[in-house]
């Protein structure tokens, strides 16, 4: 299983260096790669402090992630029923339309895209003199984990695969059956309230936007791969809508609140 898991990680690994790469040429034009390769040891210092916040966040996520379940079942809310009677068979009616392109696409989108979208931006912006946007980045993603690591110890929620299998199909699993090893090891079967992966590609996408007038085209890529990625997460089953606009909401608060402590962090 260990060793299955290193080689997938490593396919995975090598797609996200290619479009990595691509992007870089694509978006970045030849003077800013230039300075930011000049001045990158000065920026990644004057950035380290807001990136060391959030590597910390992780680490404590991934340490907690196996004991979030039990902590959950003893103090949190199961809101499956709740969602399943309000919602019905809602992500079933969207996968009736499902075709093998689209299947496809948004399995790509869901796996390689997701991380594509999260980590690029810390590339596109140590290419800028201007700090504030990997800063509000970094504090943003922060916000994120944080909050929804709270959240999901607070609510139980399943999300319609597992609860009703015999209407929602797993998509993603039945397409690349591999890619349900690197699923589980990084999240588990009751965290989908709220759908991380919609909050940080929302919250991606708006600090995209914010940067529009150096990267206009990187901003509509970046809200195209966003809506993409919120749509994948109901259309392969994995999370209810409710998850997403939940997801939604903790994305532009998280955007809102890491632009706000950025900046006064900035007038002190």
């Amino acid at each position: 299983m260990v060793s299955t898991l290193l080689i997938l990680a490593g396919y995975v690994l090598l797609g996200e260096l290619v479009l990595l790469g691509l992007a870089t040429a694509v978006f970045i034009d030849g003077t800013k790669r230039a300075e930011a390769r000049r001045h990158a040891t000065r920026r990644l210092r004057e950035r380290a402090p807001w990136l060391g916040i959030l590597v910390g966040v992780l680490v404590v996520n991934k340490l907690v992630r196996d004991v979030i379940p039990e902590i959950s079942w003893l103090i949190g809310w199961n809101i499956t029923p709740v969602i399943h009677r309000f919602e019905g068979a809602l992500v079933a009616d969207l996968q009736s339309v499902a075709t093998p392109t689209a299947t496809l696409y948004f399995s790509f989108v869901y796996i390689y895209g997701y991380v594509f979208l999260l980590v690029f931006p810390f590339i596109v912006y140590l290419a800028l003199e201007d700090h504030k946007p990997m800063q509000t980045t970094a504090a943003a993603y922060t916000l994120n984990y944080a909050l929804g690591l709270l959240l999901y110890v607070l609510f139980v929620s399943y999300g319609p695969r597992n609860l009703i299998p015999d209407l929602v199909q797993p998509l993603l699993y039945n397409t690349f059956p591999q890619s349900q090893i690197l699923t589980s090891a990084v999240n588990t079967n009751t965290n989908v309230f709220p759908s991380l992966h919609t909050s940080l590609s929302v919250t991606a996408a708006g600090l995209a936007y914010l940067t529009r007038e150096q990267y206009p085209a990187w901003a509509v890529t970046a809200a195209v791969l966003a809506v993409s990625i919120t749509a994948a997460t109901m259309y392969l089953g994995i999370h209810w809508v409710s998850d997403v606009v939940a997801g939604v909401a903790l994305g532009v608060l998280c955007l809102v609140l890491a632009r706000r402590f950025v900046t006064r962090r900035e007038t002190e």
